[in-house]
């Protein structure tokens, strides 16, 4: 049975389409060699001719189109993946190609959307990278949770992409108030077996059987819930709560800026390996 919504994505295709087609024609967005608009402002008057119908002005989301300006899992694919994504459009979910547009528009797009995640077009920040990543690694002990470029603990998300998705000044908001992360946020727990084994960490999975806990060192352990004694479940974040007054605000900026860099590093390793296709053929 086909979707409602995908009926009504699927409705707005063909004059989508014409838009496309029409827009591709028109001479009016140049570029700079040209003395016209400038990037951001060409991909503002494309997105919202072409692009905002379906997620919206501010890329969050409408009627026929997912939120593509906040998402994190939109923010993290590397630039070519998105122009991809633009050229050969995806047709099992109702976004039609925009080849025609070519390749400068298309770019122009891009460069627009980064604007609306926030992510890429807020670099670089204030703070000095080089002391953040000695305070993650080190004082600010972000790295017995967090992993980063393969290097760091388990339990806490892996952060080498994420300020791909997330702003400056948010980034620093979840360091100073973790228990205000709307993110998904893993089950901390202890638990002693009746032989009087202990262990403790984040709860991966669970059922009325039994319960998978991932330990610092990166072990899981598959328990069986007869042969446990107690659980005691930790409600709250796993990340301390101090940091506002344990770390400066000097120190805080610098942790904000090694995470960005190492974001930005990896979207330009990812665009690096990637080959972009010629226009006909993307």
């Amino acid at each position: 049975m086909i979707r409602f919504t995908t009926l009504i994505a699927l409705s707005a295709v063909p004059a989508i389409l014409a838009a496309t087609f029409a827009f591709a024609q028109q001479s009016g967005v140049k570029n700079n060699s040209e003395g016209g608009a400038s990037p951001a402002s060409a991909g503002e008057q494309i997105f919202s001719s072409i692009c905002a119908s379906c997620h919206g002005l501010d890329g969050r989301g409408a009627e026929r189109g997912p939120n593509i300006a906040t998402s994190p899992e939109i923010a993290r694919l590397s630039d070519s993946d998105l122009l991809r994504i633009l050229h050969a459009g995806m047709p099992g979910k109702g976004m039609p190609p925009f080849a025609a547009l070519g390749n400068e528009k298309l770019n122009a797009i891009l460069k627009y959307l980064r604007t609306l995640q926030g992510s890429r077009a807020t670099m670089p920040v204030a703070g000095d990278a080089a002391l953040g990543k000695k305070l993650f690694y080190g004082k600010a002990s972000c790295a017995k949770c967090h992993m980063v470029t393969g290097s760091g603990g388990f339990l806490g998300p892996e952060l080498s992409s994420y300020a791909q998705g997330h702003s400056g000044a948010e980034i620093r908001s979840v360091i100073i108030h973790p228990e205000t992360n709307p993110g998904p946020r893993q089950t901390a727990a202890k638990l002693l077996t009746k032989d009087g084994h202990q262990y403790e960490g984040v709860i991966r999975n669970e059922d009325n059987f039994s319960v998978q806990l991932q330990s610092a060192d990166g072990a899981f352990h598959l328990l069986v819930k007869t042969d446990v004694a107690a659980v005691d479940y930790r409600s709250e974040s796993l990340m301390p709560a101090d940091y506002g007054s344990t770390l400066s605000a000097a120190e805080l900026d610098a942790l904000v800026a090694y995470l960005v860099r190492v974001a930005h590093e990896k979207g330009r390793a990812g665009d690096a390996t990637e080959t972009p296709a010629p226009e006909d053929e993307l």
